[in-house]
């Protein structure tokens, strides 16, 4: 008999092997009490066949940055199935299950880490980010003007420190992660190990840090949080400093950054990686809150728009949705009865992964509306435009 349901706590050694096996890795023993206290703060679901453990997934509770306002988010993770039970749909059901129970959980929005984007589409997911992976040689590296009267300090890998430099960027990006004080040490400092550099500005005020290792003659640098100019300078001048012992240096970057138009020169080693992929797990909800443009134009900002919307696995996202923008602060959004009638040409229409792009800030509804993912009449599509803001994705966390 096949059953659909949360693990137990005395289920979770076996859904821990179940990940040993699919994604390789072997947990030491002094790690695995760890991990089973961590999974019994998550919702752990099961595709259990005759009561044994076939397939599972866990949801993560998570918050994210979007448009300046933080949203809750439930982050998919540890995908995985026996083979003898694969390609049988038991993900698909799960994912379906995983929907249901992220809505009824607030969770407007649903994040994961693909295998395969072409899996997840299927499902509703979307590409939201990618990010651009320099390599530069040692002699490449910038050697930029450090501020009169600024530090550079090696500190204790702290959160409490670096948090508040990390919110105040990330907020400036769409997918960035909210990290609470157990995130840190649970997913930052141990997948980023090494050297923690905090950047002082003149008036001893923290606006940057870096999270670097060097290994076998390469620096790695695992993250880079720069508020300033000065700090972007004092940190590459850090990195500069280990010339004598590198060979190279590798990092990564939001999409659209500006490192090589600055190097002396710009024929560096450059990588789009693309990276996590985004759901719209309600669409209503998530409507009502969405911090949309402010317009000037009172006429435009008055008039709705009608949104046709498609979800194959989220039957409460399917049909016509009524959206007047009210700059995030209570948007009226109204689903509309198959009876209510519309002129047909003001009528915008899209599936939900289109939906989770466009509203993410990925791409573009022109754009969107270009390449035929966006239905409906060019001028209500600019319309549109103008009301969703313009802002990187980007994402430096992994789960």
């Amino acid at each position: 008999m096949d059953q659909i349901r949360l693990i137990k706590e005395d289920e979770l050694n076996e859904s821990l092997a179940l990940s040993e096996f699919a994604f390789q890795v072997t947990i030491a023993p002094e790690e695995r009490e760890q991990r089973i206290a961590v999974l019994k703060t998550e919702q752990n679901w099961g595709y259990f066949v005759d009561n044994k453990l076939a397939a599972k997934l866990m949801i993560l509770k998570l918050h994210t940055w979007i448009n300046g306002k933080v949203f809750d988010m439930g982050g998919i993770a540890a995908v995985a199935t026996w083979p003898e039970y694969r390609r049988q749909g038991m993900v698909g059901q799960l994912l379906s299950q995983s929907l249901k129970s992220m809505k009824e959980a607030g969770q407007t929005l649903s994040f994961l880490a693909p295998f395969s984007f072409g899996f997840y589409r299927k499902y509703g997911w979307e590409s939201y980010s990618e990010f651009v992976r320099y390599e530069l040689a040692s002699n490449q590296l910038p050697k930029p003007e450090v501020a009169e009267g600024s530090t550079l300090r090696r500190i204790e890998a702290d959160p409490a420190i670096l948090n508040p430099i990390y919110e105040a960027y990330a907020k400036q990006f769409n997918g960035m992660l909210v990290r609470n004080e157990g995130w840190w040490p649970r997913r930052v400092f141990s997948r980023k190990p090494g050297i923690v550099t905090l950047y002082l500005n003149p008036a001893g005020e923290p606006e940057g840090y870096i999270i670097y290792q060097v290994k076998e003659r390469v620096l790695t640098v695992h993250e880079m949080v720069a508020l300033t100019e000065d700090a972007r300078r004092a940190i590459w001048r850090l990195i500069s400093n280990h010339d004598s012992m590198i060979e190279k240096v590798v990092c990564q970057a939001p999409e659209g950054d500006s490192l090589p138009f600055m190097l002396a020169d710009p024929r560096i080693k450059q990588e789009i990686v693309p990276y996590f992929m985004a759901r719209i797990v309600d669409a209503e909800a998530f409507l009502k809150l969405y911090p949309f443009e402010a317009v000037a134009d009172s006429s435009e900002a008055s008039n709705p728009f009608y949104l046709q919307l498609r979800d194959g696995h989220a039957e409460w996202n399917n049909g016509i949705f009524r959206i007047v923008p009210r700059n995030g602060e209570g948007n009226d959004i109204i689903k509309l009865d198959e009876a209510d009638s519309i002129e047909g040409k003001y009528i915008l229409s899209c599936d939900i992964q289109t939906l989770a792009a466009l509203l993410m800030g990925y791409k573009r509804a022109s754009f969107l509306h270009r390449i035929g993912r966006l239905q409906g009449d060019a001028a209500e599509i600019a319309r549109l435009e103008k009301f969703i803001p313009e802002r990187t994705t980007y994402l430096t966390d992994f789960f």
